[in-house]
């Protein structure tokens, strides 16, 4: 059963992640957004000590171990690995969305490997990512002309007998923190090829490419409208070679489509951890918005008639009202994989609210200000700007809607498009 107090083990580190968010991230965030692409290493090797201090290899949630004062009389608390990580992510965002995705070794690339990895590779993989230095991971699918139609894509892998070595050609586009990856840390990114393209989707798997890799190169970084501290970059690969144990899943190619389900599952955690980014965002936007009216003597009044509220009032109500239901539809899709319960709709349902929400709040925040919403005095209008990317990338709202649809009618992907 859902709970709606917060855990304990929840709140104490909620009270570290705020203590870095308000002293560490938000200071810096116009400085970062102003200065795109420039690292903020002060933090990440903060986070990165932080992580370590923790027990943990990444970000990514671990129920595998008891706390070490743990009573083995008492009954295991149930799980709460993702709740727990929405909201550090939660918190990480409220002080800077793009400062959060520099977090090392905490992205899409390590919870693919963490999904669908075996032993072996979650030891090769995710154990670099406690070592001296920070490390980083990324996932790399979208190509261009292949977004959220992953039957589309074109890129390829190719198994050398002789060598027993994986041979990838293709270019991807849009990879979140593929430079910090491949270039400035010992890393990886995951790739999605074709071990054989007649087979459609049945053919896909993910692969590790490793930092250093000959033919694997960064060849764009792209300038961004929000989230400009975090690297997006695109990858070219050129004869990219790669032992055979750095492939995720099957080597062969069965008659379903069932490998590329499952590893697509790692989406049914992330989506929702991304809706906890918007999350993030549109609390920072409704505090600060609340201060700067009490401010200037609007201060809202809770619990009279509606029609007894002056305009600004009911404004931001019906934003605190937004925020909220986004947020219970995020810890639900969370609690559900905790749980191991199978999610895709509560997941893409969180997405799509989060992502919604988020861009109504800000923009609204924007127009409520007025000129100082809109100048740079204030964080206002990065907020504005960061926000819409939680509505694209990992499905964007249109996508995660037709998921909703299918799973609610009960229809295949090739009956409702």
């Amino acid at each position: 059963m859902i709970e709606f107090e917060t855990p304990k083990p929840i709140e104490q580190i909620n009270n570290v992640v705020e203590t870095v968010a308000i002293n560490m991230m938000r200071p810096v965030s116009r400085y970062f957004d102003e200065h795109e692409h420039e690292i903020p290493w002060d933090y990440i090797n903060f986070m990165h000590t932080a992580v370590k201090a923790m027990g943990g290899t990444s970000m990514a949630p671990d129920e595998s171990t008891k706390p070490k004062d743990a009573d083995p009389d008492k009954p295991k608390r149930p799980p709460i690995g993702y709740q727990r990580l929405a909201h550090m992510v939660e918190m990480l965002s409220w002080g800077d969305a793009g400062m959060y995705l520099c977090v090392p070794g905490g992205l899409l690339g390590s919870a693919a490997v963490a999904a669908a990895g075996n032993a072996d590779q979650k030891k090769r993989f995710l154990s670099r990512m406690v070592g001296d230095k920070p490390a980083f991971d990324a996932m790399a699918m979208t190509e261009p002309q292949a977004g959220s139609d992953t039957s589309a894509i074109r890129a390829t892998a190719v198994l050398d007998k002789d060598t027993q070595e994986w041979i990838l050609n293709g270019e991807k586009i849009f990879v979140t923190a593929g430079h910090k990856a491949l270039v400035e840390s010992d890393g990886f990114v995951v790739v999605w090829a074709s071990i054989d393209p007649s087979a459609g989707r049945a053919g896909m798997r993910a692969f590790v490419i490793e930092a250093g890799t000959a033919g694997c190169t960064v060849t764009k970084m792209e300038h961004k409208l929000g989230i400009r501290v975090s690297d997006t970059v695109s990858i070219v690969l050129a004869d990219c070679r790669i032992p055979f144990g750095n492939i995720l899943g099957s080597p062969t190619v069965e008659k379903t489509t069932k490998g590329f389900k499952g590893a697509m599952a790692t989406f049914d955690a992330t989506r929702p951890i991304v809706a906890a980014q918007a999350i993030g965002i549109a609390r920072a936007t409704l505090e600060l918005l609340k201060e700067e009216l009490e401010k200037n003597g609007i201060k809202i009044r809770y619990g009279l008639p509606r029609q007894k509220l002056t305009n600004i009032e009911r404004e931001v109500i019906d934003m605190e009202v937004l925020f909220q239901s986004a947020w219970l539809l995020v810890i639900k899709a969370l609690w559900m994989a905790d749980n191991k319960i199978n999610n895709p709709k509560e997941a893409s349902m969180a997405k799509v609210r989060a992502g919604d929400i988020v861009v109504r709040i800000t923009q609204k925040a924007v127009e409520i200000l007025g000129p100082l919403g809109y100048s740079r005095d204030m964080l206002f209008e990065k907020w504005f700007r960061d926000a819409k990317i939680t509505d694209l990338y990992e499905g964007t709202g249109q996508i995660n809607r037709l998921v909703v649809a299918r799973n609610i009618l009960e229809y295949r992907g090739s009956e409702l498009r």
